[in-house]
């Protein structure tokens, strides 16, 4: 008998089009990288080897997509690539009313316009950054609930997104049920990893909602990354389809938002969709003041029509697989370098320990910032920090908060590297893990923001 053998993955696309890299020295970016000060938002991309500072809006899109770019209506009202929008959601989602907006924190800011108030209460699961800087901003209070594994990155747990449940019903009954006009869910969970959240997760906290009578609102920027990870975690779905899971996910979920430039395969747009006609009149008061017309709310047809595409395309098995198997082969290759990441790896980002690479540098001088600088200069690598920086002043007593992890995030794009760039960042991060302990200083702030400083902050060596 002739043994079969296994042949190697392959990614189920084909390269079409190119785009240019440009390559400068060391030097030259050590020089850059201070006149920018200090913070790689500053950055022009040409001065970028690999970006890897988001995977929002940084995918390559397929040919239907851009066949709907080119098919695109760009009616002001009731546009044909609406339609095909609503209709791709309801299939794959079962929401009947879509509100599109131009990005995620757009969707944010129209639905916690006409949903949240002072004074207010917000548990949930580690939220992002957007979404904390919109509920403080309404002087309101988002409180974490999530699981205390997350905060230990070599800890393994399959679902580090999950939110405690003990915790979550212990903050309602703190703060009262009245105080709390929704729950949110985060699937997956960015800021602890891109960790995801179980499906039993899921049903626990609907439960303890219904209970206290508060709805459960779901950010769903990488609905089919977390759904994939329930399909080969979480023993009782594996042989459900991930079209069938995502369904799960959303059954009896009252809202959900999204930023289309994650899971949507964009480059621009998000949308709000729900099931309540009384509540989505009150958003489209908003969207009309903030975004556009309800039919296409800040989008333009043809990214509507892209985006319909895009939502179908990220639940195809095979694509998921290579998209989460390609951040994992990075994973690998950190691990093997010795360098400590948020374990197990999540769906979309590799996130590095900064407190265990840069022990002896303190938190009040930003080591994951530091650590993104050090990976810029090494290598034209381009990362964002997931810590101090990014957690804020308390908006109340102005104190500097410290989060509990301090991490560099290293977002990979979609369908735009291959594995040889894997081993390039890779490589790139073992030598400045080599020279980790000659950096004695952190970094200071210049100038920072009120809120969601880390976008424009200007920062020195310390």
């Amino acid at each position: 008998m002739i043994k079969k053998m296994k042949l190697p993955h392959i990614p189920p696309y084909k390269t079409k089009m190119i785009e240019p890299v440009y390559f400068r020295s060391k030097k030259a970016r050590s020089e850059k990288i201070k006149e920018v000060n200090f913070n790689l938002f500053n950055l022009h991309s040409d001065w970028v080897v690999i970006d890897l500072i988001t995977d929002s809006g940084t995918g390559a899109m397929s040919e239907q997509q851009w066949a709907e770019i080119m098919l695109g209506d760009e009616s002001y009202a009731g546009s044909e690539s609406f339609f095909k929008l609503k209709k791709a959601v309801k299939k794959i989602m079962g929401f009947n009313l879509i509100a599109p907006t131009h990005q995620g924190r757009a969707a944010e800011n129209v639905l916690f316009s006409a949903t949240l108030k002072e004074g207010q209460v917000v548990p949930g699961n580690a939220h992002f950054d957007t979404t904390k800087g919109h509920i403080e901003f309404r002087k309101a209070k988002a409180v974490d609930c999530t699981i205390k594994e997350a905060f230990d990155t070599s800890t393994y747990h399959p679902f580090k997104g999950n939110i405690d449940i003990e915790k979550l019903e212990n903050v309602i009954i703190k703060y009262g049920p009245e105080t709390i006009p929704f729950i949110v869910i985060t699937v997956t969970c960015n800021t602890v990893g891109g960790q995801p959240v179980s499906l039993e997760n899921i049903t626990k906290t609907k439960e303890i909602a219904k209970k206290y009578n508060i709805p459960v609102y779901m950010d769903i920027a990488r609905y089919a990354e977390n759904a994939y990870f329930i399909k080969i975690r979480e023993a009782e779905y594996k042989e459900w389809s991930i079209k069938a899971i995502i369904k799960e996910m959303f059954r009896d979920i009252d809202v959900v938002w999204m930023s289309s430039k994650k899971d949507g395969l964009v480059n621009i747009g998000g949308f709000i969709a729900l099931n309540n006609y009384e509540l989505f009149e009150k958003l489209s008061q908003f969207t009309i003041i903030y975004e556009g017309f309800v039919t296409y709310g800040g989008m333009s047809g043809r990214s509507m029509g892209a985006l319909a595409v895009g939502l179908k395309e990220a639940c195809d098995f095979h694509y998921l697989e290579d998209r989460i198997g390609q951040v994992a082969y990075l994973g690998e290759k950190l691990k093997s370098f010795g360098i400590p990441i948020q374990e197990p790896t999540g769906g979309h980002a590799l996130y590095i320990d900064a407190k265990k690479m840069l022990p002896q540098i303190p938190q009040s001088e930003f080591p994951a910032q530091l650590l993104a600088v050090e990976l810029y200069i090494e290598a034209g690598i381009r990362g964002v920090e997931i810590g101090t920086l990014l957690a804020d002043k308390d908006p109340k007593t102005g104190k500097e908060r410290f989060p509990e992890m301090e991490l560099l995030r290293l977002a990979i794009p979609r369908r735009v590297y291959s594995n040889a760039h894997m081993d390039y960042i890779a490589e790139a991060m073992k030598n400045v893990k080599n020279r980790a302990k000659e950096l004695k200083k952190g970094l200071v702030i210049k100038k920072q923001a009120e809120i969601l400083r880390h976008f424009t902050v200007e920062l020195d060596r310390k």
